[in-house]
C-alpha cells in the first residue's frame, strides 16, 4: 500500500479525482512508473544533523530506516553506473543565523547543538560518498537546486530523470522533487527511502508529489525500472 493510504479522507480522493488526478489510494496496486532512460540519484541532506538523535534536528525513530533504504538503493545505482549526487547545508558551530536565514527560517527557538558533537553536516558513515560522487552544498535553503550548480551538472550528464531520497519529505525532498520537476526532469520517489518528523506531513507530502510532480514508489519497484533500464 502507498504511505498515505491510512491518511487521506474519502472526500479528499473525491476531489482529487474530480480534477483528474486519477491514481491508486489504497490497496496493493501501485502505479507503473512513468519517466526517462537516463536516471541520477539525489540523496538529499542524509547527514548527522537530520539522522541523529543528539541534534536537536535529529530524527533517529523514522531516519534510521530510511538510511537502511538509501544504501540498498545506492548499492544498485553504483552497481548499475549511473551517477550519484548528494546534498549537505553547511554546518554552523555557532549556531549564528547566516544573513540569508535571519528572519526567515523559523527556528527562533531551536536549541544550540551540543559544541562537543562533531558537525552536524557531515554525512552518515553508512552513505558516505564515494570519491566519485559530488556533494552539493546547498546555499541554505530547502532544495538542492537552489543557488546550487545541480541542475547543470545533471545535464552535463545527460540525466532525464532523478530519483530524490533523503530527509525531510515535507522540507528539503520537497523542495528538491519540484524544482526537478520545474527542471523538466522526470521524479522518482522510493517512499521507503525518504522520512519526515511528522508521520501525517510525511504522508500528505508523498501523495501531493505523486498525484502532481512525481511517481512515488515501493523501493524494491524503483530498483526493478533501474535494473529494467539495462535490458
Amino acid at each position: 500500500m502507498y504511505p498515505w493510504h491510512d491518511a487521506i479522507p474519502p472526500d479528499d480522493t473525491a476531489r482529487y479525482l474530480a480534477a483528474g488526478y486519477g491514481d491508486t489510494f489504497s490497496g496493493d496496486e501501485f502505479r507503473a512508473i512513468s519517466a526517462g532512460t537516463s536516471p541520477a540519484l539525489v540523496v538529499v541532506d542524509m547527514t548527522l544533523a537530520f539522522v541523529d538523535g543528539r541534534w536537536p534536528t535529529g530524527c533517529p525513530e523514522t531516519a534510521w530506516p530510511a538510511v537502511d533504504a538509501n544504501a540498498r538503493l545506492l548499492d544498485e545505482f553504483r552497481r548499475l553506473g549511473y551517477p550519484v549526487y548528494f546534498t549537505k547545508l553547511y554546518a554552523d558551530p555557532g549556531h549564528v543565523p547566516f544573513p540569508g536565514q535571519k528572519g526567515r527560517w523559523k527556528t527562533v527557538g531551536r536549541r544550540p547543538p551540543d559544541p562537543d558533537l562533531p558537525p552536524g553536516d557531515v554525512i552518515v558513515d553508512e552513505l558516505a560518498p564515494k570519491p566519485d560522487e559530488l556533494v552539493i552544498c546547498k546555499s541554505h535553503k530547502p532544495s538542492g537546486f537552489f543557488g546550487t550548480e545541480l541542475a547543470a551538472l545533471l545535464v552535463y550528464d545527460r540525466v532525464d530523470t532523478v530519483v530524490v531520497t533523503g530527509l525531510t519529505t515535507s522540507g528539503c525532498v520537497r523542495a528538491t522533487a519540484v524544482d526537478a520537476f520545474q527542471y523538466n526532469f522526470d521524479v522518482v520517489i522510493p517512499f521507503e527511502c525518504v522520512a519526515d518528523r511528522s508521520q501525517i506531513s510525511h504522508k500528505v507530502n508523498l501523495l501531493d508529489l505523486h498525484m502532481k510532480y512525481a511517481d512515488v514508489a515501493p523501493l524494491d519497484h524503483v530498483i526493478d525500472w533501474l535494473n529494467s533500464l539495462q535490458d
